[in-house]
């Protein structure tokens, strides 16, 4: 018995020592990831599943939970909270976020020029914005779209028009009629939801109507988050990047990727939006400071926001 006892401890002091030395790969916490878009999953995202699918995460010792929000705005708010690691979210919405006080932080991009619109019906027989003086015009993200609505609106000289809400329902919103035209969907996405379904629309493109330049998808975290993760959340975004350079290369075998990831997807409507929006993901590594301010300057004047934003203190630099 003593000899049995006296071998088991051995070894345990053994086993011991093996571990000190030797350590067990341990997933560590600051390696989880949760990711909140802006909107379901679409195309505009398929960088971040190709980044999954490819294996940059796992190479990086990543694990991301992606998550879609239950309203538009959800992101924004969740990671300046802090309830969420990263989130998709918009270059105005953030300047405005950054306006009202909250500490969120642009870790990285996704798309790096405008895609929103102010979108309506061919039939509606609208050929210039003050077409649609007196009508109800709907918008997407509350606390974003809207704004930018009104600047768009005060511009271009429309006058006396009803915003309306519409959430994610954009298309039917313009099918059935609710609302003339929707501030913030995509040229890249709702046309050709749209043109599917066998309706033709048109759209004025917000940069050539008075609006400034500017990145439509960032990547955004919460200070606190940003510094206790910083490791993890910068190979996010690496991973990212490296994923829209394989994209761009093999733009075929990154769809086939994305529907994997997203088997409920129509492959119809995404692979004619993915052919639009290939052009538009981030080429680079950087935000460019420059326009971030100008927009922020342009923000203050329309009153999107009170009070002036020094973007440097928004843009995170790794």
């Amino acid at each position: 018995m003593k000899k049995k006892l006296s071998i088991t401890k051995k070894t345990v002091l053994a086993l011991l020592v093996f571990f000190f030395i030797n350590p067990p790969l341990i997933f560590p916490a600051q390696k989880k990831l949760t990711l909140m878009l802006d909107w379901f999953p679409n195309i505009d995202h398929l960088p971040i599943y190709v980044a999954r699918e490819m294996g940059y995460f796992a190479e990086s010792g990543l694990k991301i939970k992606i998550i879609s929000p239950s309203e538009t705005s959800d992101g924004i708010k969740l990671a300046a909270s802090g309830n969420v690691d990263i989130a998709v979210s918009y270059e105005p919405q953030t300047i405005i976020a950054a306006s009202h006080g909250l500490d969120v932080k642009v870790v990285g991009q996704l798309i790096d020029h405008p895609l929103t619109t102010l979108l309506f019906l061919d039939s509606k027989k609208i050929q210039k914005p003050k077409d649609l003086i007196g009508k109800k015009i709907g918008y997407t993200v509350p606390g974003l779209m809207d704004l930018l609505l009104k600047a768009f609106a005060e511009i271009n000289g429309i006058d006396h028009y009803s915003p309306v809400n519409v959430g994610f329902t954009i298309v039917p919103a313009l099918v059935s009629g609710k609302v003339a035209a929707i501030m913030g969907p995509f040229k890249t996405y709702e046309t050709v939801e749209l043109s599917q379904r066998g309706y033709h629309s048109k759209f004025f493109e917000l940069e050539k109507y008075g609006i400034p330049d500017y990145e439509e998808l960032i990547f955004i975290s919460d200070s606190e988050i940003l510094r206790k993760k910083a490791e993890a959340i910068h190979a996010f975004c690496s991973s990212v990047q490296r994923a829209i350079a394989y994209t761009r290369k093999n733009p075929q075998q990154a769809l086939k990727f994305y529907f994997k990831a997203v088997p409920e997807a129509d492959k119809k409507t995404e692979s004619q939006a993915f052919a639009l929006t290939l052009p538009y993901y981030a080429g680079k590594k950087k935000p460019n400071a420059t326009t971030w301010q100008k927009f922020a300057d342009f923000a203050l004047k329309y009153k999107l926001i009170k009070k002036p934003v020094n973007v440097k203190n928004v843009l995170h630099t790794w």
